[in-house]
């Protein structure tokens, strides 16, 4: 008995992963694995949890419920491991805290009952007529501030996600697109009297209010996201009329957009698609000026064979004028704008993190 007892205790050696396997889970972001359990879920409990996600989450999750379809069972497998034994380790939920209250409440009672509660019980705490207008459409957004103060609109844009912003903007009248970005980029924190005139137009349009206070939106890193989002020609006309009215700042928003060396940090899964669009030469070009952390990033991405005759070919293109390389790689950034825009592909740094 006791020696059957201790072969149970023994544990039993997991067998090596194949390099097929270990390639295919380093090429899964969390979203990807995040679909992998609503998959594993059922129709009706996913159903339940996408109800509590924002846009960007849903669109996001749902487009990676749809790319993980051709996973193999063995990487199934391990993300459902990796899953419960996360699980496990759960021991603090946030119970208590104000912002686990006020999700709860609103889930529970809806936005207009929560905010009503909430502002008894929570001091300080106040509706967000401001949320709302992240599940608007951006050609309704626009209609709505169209006739509004530039001030005003800027501290709307700054609270959408980054490609309805844009999109918002494309919508909104051409001369009145460069001051609106202007003040997008100079925004640090909303004065009460700021507050007070946009939750005028909160309460005209949703019924809803909330308590003035200072508050931090907009700056240079927002305006810069919104432009990344922005059609090439749209941006082209906003930052001129952004450099008409402040040459510095105009600057500054470009220094802090999405830029080609900024590639280094988005996922596999992009590198490849984005690979699979553009032309060699023009991949050659563009890398022969890039940093070491890019230029590595694609090169990964190659298999062993096609990396050496690619550095063969590239060496042999010899010098190469500075313009040239940066036309190359304004080109390549052209396009994975537009595959970014498809959802073919994510670009780190376009947005908010994923799930």
């Amino acid at each position: 008995m006791a020696e059957n007892q201790a072969k149970k205790s023994v544990p039993v050696e997991e067998p090596p992963m194949s390099e097929g396997l270990r390639d295919e889970l380093s090429r899964m972001t969390s979203t990807d694995r995040s679909a992998v359990i609503m998959l594993l879920l059922g129709e009706q409990q996913a159903a339940d949890i996408i109800r509590y996600l924002n846009p960007r989450e849903v669109q996001a999750l749902g487009s990676a419920m749809v790319g993980v379809a051709d996973l193999s069972q063995e990487a199934v497998n391990i993300v459902l491991d990796e899953f419960v034994a996360t699980i496990k380790k759960q021991t603090s939920l946030g119970l208590g805290t104000g912002d686990y209250v006020e999700k709860v409440l609103n889930r529970a009672l809806g936005a207009d009952k929560a905010a009503t509660v909430l502002g008894r019980i929570m001091p300080g705490s106040s509706s967000k007529g401001l949320e709302i207008l992240r599940w608007m459409d951006a050609r309704s957004i626009a209609d709505m501030i169209r006739e509004e103060h530039p001030q005003v609109a800027a501290i709307i844009l700054s609270v959408l996600e980054y490609d309805v912003a844009a999109d918002v903007l494309n919508y909104l009248p051409a001369e009145n697109r460069p001051e609106i970005m202007q003040r997008v980029a100079s925004l640090e924190t909303v004065q009460p009297s700021a507050m007070d005139e946009l939750e005028g137009i909160m309460k005209q349009q949703f019924s809803s209010s909330s308590s003035a206070k200072s508050s931090s939106f907009g700056g240079v890193s927002t305006a810069a996201k919104i432009m990344n989002f922005t059609k090439v020609d749209l941006e082209t006309a906003i930052m001129s009329g952004v450099a008409g009215l402040d040459e510095e700042l105009a600057m500054k928003i470009q220094d802090n957009m999405f830029t080609f060396d900024n590639l280094a940090g988005v996922d596999n899964r992009a590198i490849q698609v984005l690979m699979r669009n553009i032309e060699s030469d023009m991949l050659m070009t563009a890398l022969k000026g890039a940093d070491e952390e890019v230029r590595t990033k694609f090169l990964d991405n190659m298999s062993q064979r096609a990396r050496i005759m690619f550095l063969d070919d590239m060496e042999s293109k010899g010098p190469i004028r500075i313009t040239d390389v940066e036309e190359a790689q304004k080109t390549i950034m052209r396009l994975a704008r537009v595959l970014s825009d498809a959802g073919e592909l994510v670009l780190a740094g376009r947005g908010d993190d994923f799930v």
